[in-house]
């Protein structure tokens, strides 16, 4: 099988939507050989910011001289971001080999409910990946939700949760409760769990779980006074939080992973991850901010960084351009209203997929948050861009999809037609009681 094979074939996977549940993964590992058994995890769960934090976690056990794994999911602009061992990506090599080994696998088992999906798959060939080179920790992130996403076959040595916000309300429930019972899932008996989440319905939901199971909780309130003295690679006060959580699931899990105060020093100040708050200083001093502020929380981060960020002259009165690509089934109306009066111009492009949002309808959600304000629907990216081409500070924002186009235009990245692969189809519905 070679690589365009295999990324044809996790294509297919796609028809089989998105499942939540665990029956098929464990069936899948146990055929696999089950390699979750020869790893350690610290397993990430939260509505915004595990990203951000897996990649501090990952930084900061990289540096004490641990060979680490890290799982991500969605990918910007390639597949292979999604699985890499200490910040390499898995090769297009290892890839086809590795969709071959689970297509043989997938063939010859018994799956009788459905076929695994395109994220039970890739679950159980990032195990096998980590396993076959030798990980010493892996920096696991959940799919959707936790209690029922396929990542929570692994029995981890902490369970962390970033934090609690509105987001797929479709699949995961309509309160925070609801959500945050589901986030809860991945808390194992007697493991300890750590988080940062600070809405008080959802952080008793937690501790709840926590009471129940027998896990010690350590909370952490994002204070700057827990990370002073510490450098963020990362802009953004969330970031700040974020570092905290990080370094408290370090001092957690010091006894069994010791690590010296210099690492987590290193991890911190050398923390990369694109695509949230990216800066890119472009020809005639313009400056680009890429930010996959994909729901209302992440938007109101966003906002809440920008005037750190602008460059000289723009602090005294000229708002920056702002071009959002969105999907349809995010909460747009919020966020345009949180983004819209922070913009001197709107820019508002179709995102590649079929799940974008409709300009016209952003339009009108931006013109009732920002009356006065120039709002254009465009037609693709490059008229966005092209849109804005005379202004000194541009922010994009929106989908993570929406943020790798706009990294591919830009020349940042490599073309790329995989982000597609983060597509989903599936049938909105409840999940069955917790």
């Amino acid at each position: 099988m070679t690589y365009p094979d295999a990324i044809r074939y996790l294509y297919k996977l796609q028809v089989f939507g998105m499942k939540l549940g665990l029956e098929n993964v464990f069936r899948l590992a146990a055929l696999a050989g089950n390699p979750q058994d020869r790893l350690r995890f610290i397993h990430v769960a939260g509505t915004n910011g595990k990203g951000s934090t897996c990649a501090m976690l990952e930084g900061i056990y990289r540096a004490a001289g641990l060979r680490v794994g890290l799982f991500t999911s969605p990918h910007l602009v390639s597949f292979a971001e999604r699985i890499q061992v200490d910040r390499c990506l898995i090769s297009e090599t290892e890839v086809a080999q590795a969709v071959e080994a689970l297509e043989a696998l997938i063939k010859g088992g018994d799956f009788p409910q459905a076929p695994p999906t395109f994220f039970e798959v890739v679950t159980v060939m990032a195990l096998r990946h980590f396993a076959a080179q030798g990980c010493d920790l892996v920096i696991w992130e959940t799919g959707l939700g936790g209690r029922l996403d396929a990542t929570n076959i692994v029995t981890p040595l902490a369970a962390v949760i970033t934090n609690i916000q509105l987001d797929h309300q479709q699949w995961l429930g309509d309160t925070v409760t609801q959500i945050a019972g589901e986030k809860a899932g991945i808390i194992k008996p007697g493991i300890p769990i750590v988080t940062s989440a600070a809405d008080p319905a959802a952080l008793e939901v937690i501790s709840q779980t926590a009471r129940a199971r027998r896990s010690p909780l350590t909370l952490v309130t994002g204070l700057d006074s827990e990370i002073r003295g510490f450098e963020i690679g990362l802009s953004g006060r969330h970031q700040r939080t974020n570092a905290a959580l990080a370094l408290a699931v370090v001092r957690v899990l010091q006894e069994c992973l010791p690590v010296p105060d210099a690492a987590i020093r290193t991890g911190l100040k050398e923390v990369q991850w694109a695509g949230r708050l990216q800066k890119v200083e472009r020809p005639g001093c313009q400056i680009i901010i890429l930010d996959g502020a994909h729901n209302p929380a992440g938007a109101q981060s966003l906002a809440a960084a920008l005037p750190a960020m602008l460059p000289p002259g723009a602090a005294a009165g000229r708002r920056p351009a702002l071009i959002l690509g969105t999907m349809r089934d995010k909460d747009f109306a919020t966020i345009c209203k949180i983004l819209a009066p922070l913009a001197g111009k709107i820019l508002l492009p179709p995102i590649g997929s079929a799940r974008t949002a409709d300009p016209a309808l952003l339009a009108a959600c931006c013109r009732e948050a920002a009356p006065g304000t120039l709002v254009v629907p465009c037609e693709n990216l490059a008229s966005a861009f092209a849109g804005a081409a005379a202004e000194k500070f541009i922010v994009v924002t929106g989908s993570i999809h929406f943020i790798g186009e706009a990294m591919e235009f830009l020349g940042l990245v490599p073309p790329s037609s995989e982000r597609d692969l983060n597509d989903y189809n599936p049938k909105p519905g409840k999940l069955s009681p917790l």
